[in-house]
């Protein structure tokens, strides 16, 4: 039998007198965790960096982040990995909060069509970020009524806008049906440890008790990609954070973010990022992969 990596089910509760979940965090780094949940998310990180992995999705973010995260979406915690002081928003929906017919109205298809598309992931960018960051923000001084009317209000906001790239453009997630919690935390933990050292597939396969066949089908089945693709998406959003960063030249990011060679680390950047190391150290500007 097929077996599949496996999303923990997080079950999303809502304060008493709520019908959606609204908290505001001030975190440090923090060990993240694979799951799912059938809320949709809307995360806005004020102030941070780190890398995300939505789906089949992994990239660097810089100066802050405004995610939709579809129901049911796969997803590590997206403030994992934030460097120095930060602070994120958290929204968490059912559509069925709203009430039965409301997403079908005239009026609130827009609303719709954006649920829609954030099963694939969204990011959002330039004035609708700082916009809907700060309604967010000022979401903890109203009532519950109001909160719920303003939430109507940011979504119809983001519903409208063009500032916003899919995470996930292939349209393909992970399944979510099996039973390998464990072994999905192994594989992310090692890779998250070790992605500047040499990673075989026979080792990361014997990490999880298995013959490296049987891990290759079980990991292409999954996530539809290879674990060597998996991994060079992973370095590659660490080598954009590096460049981001640091002034360290593009020989010394191949090598830190575990690249044998020059012409391989090059080649990869572009095939992930659509451009050269050298290219993008020239744009820094944020990269969505």
């Amino acid at each position: 039998m097929a077996q599949y990596l496996k999303p923990v089910l997080k079950k999303v509760e809502p304060e008493f007198g709520s019908s959606f979940v609204l908290r505001d965090f001030y975190s440090g780094p923090q060990k993240p965790f694979w799951h799912f949940h059938p809320e949709v998310e809307l995360a806005y990180i004020e102030k941070g960096k780190g890398k995300r992995h939505v789906g089949n999705h992994i990239s660097y973010f810089n100066e802050g982040d405004l995610i939709m995260i579809g129901a049911n979406l796969p997803h590590y915690g997206c403030s994992a990995g934030l460097t120095g002081d930060n602070r994120e928003i958290v929204a968490q929906i059912n559509e069925s909060c709203f009430g039965n017919g409301f997403l079908n109205m005239v009026e609130t298809s827009s609303i719709d069509d954006l649920f829609e598309k954030s099963k694939l992931g969204l990011s959002f960018y330039g004035n609708t970020k700082a916009q809907v960051g700060e309604r967010l923000k000022s979401m903890f001084h109203m009532t519950s009524f109001e909160k719920l009317i303003e939430l109507i209000k940011i979504l119809h906001l983001m519903s409208l806008s063009d500032e916003y790239e899919l995470l996930n453009a292939t349209g393909s997630s992970l399944q979510v049906t099996g039973d390998d919690n464990h072994r999905i935390d192994v594989i992310y933990d090692f890779v998250r440890s070790n992605f500047e050292s040499k990673i075989t597939v026979d080792e990361i396969a014997a990490k999880v008790n298995m013959s490296t066949p049987a891990f290759c089908r079980f990991f292409k089945k999954s996530t539809a990609k290879t674990f060597i693709q998996f991994l060079n998406e992973y370095r590659i959003a660490h080598a954009c954070k590096l460049i981001s960063e640091e002034s360290t030249s593009i020989a010394d990011v191949a090598f830190e973010c575990g690249f044998q060679n020059l012409s391989n680390f090059n080649r990869a950047f572009k095939k992930v990022t659509g451009k050269s190391p050298s290219a993008y150290k020239q744009e820094l500007k944020r990269v969505v992969i």
